[in-house]
């Protein structure tokens, strides 16, 4: 697959998840740049940090629900606070080995979230999400 997204940002506490899921997307070859935050916190701090004058905008984030101090929800929330130019165009997928439902009603129904996978991130799930969200730039 060709690299049609600038960033990818992931967002989990489990650092054997990161590292796996940074694997499959360079695998992919679909993403110039991986970003790993383990917690909601530092990701919040990343999205509002600046370089060069501009805010990192990655293309997309994968997100998971449970995590400590900042569960996934509770990132959404903050997130919705942001400013519309620390959030441009981001496809937001609810990453998660939540087996509960009303997790992925909830994914669902959030109109932040594009869509709820669960983990792990394999290939298939990822060539679907960039066919889904990134149409414009196969």
């Amino acid at each position: 697959m060709n690299k049609q997204l600038d960033c990818i940002l992931l967002i989990d506490d489990n650092d054997a998840d990161n590292f796996f899921h940074e694997r499959v997307i360079k695998k992919m070859g679909c993403a110039d740049k991986i970003v790993a935050k383990e917690s909601a916190e530092d990701a919040l701090e990343y999205l509002k940090s600046m370089t060069n004058g501009e805010y990192p905008k990655p293309d997309l984030i994968f997100l998971d629900i449970n995590m400590p101090r900042m569960n996934g929800w509770e990132f959404l929330e903050e997130y919705a606070k942001l400013e519309l130019s620390q959030k441009a165009s981001i496809v937001l997928i609810m990453l998660s080995t939540s087996l509960n439902p009303d997790d992925e009603k909830k994914a669902k129904d959030n109109p932040l979230i594009h869509d709820f996978v669960n983990k792990p991130l394999i290939k298939d799930n990822l060539r679907e999400i960039i066919e889904q969200n990134f149409l414009d730039r196969l």
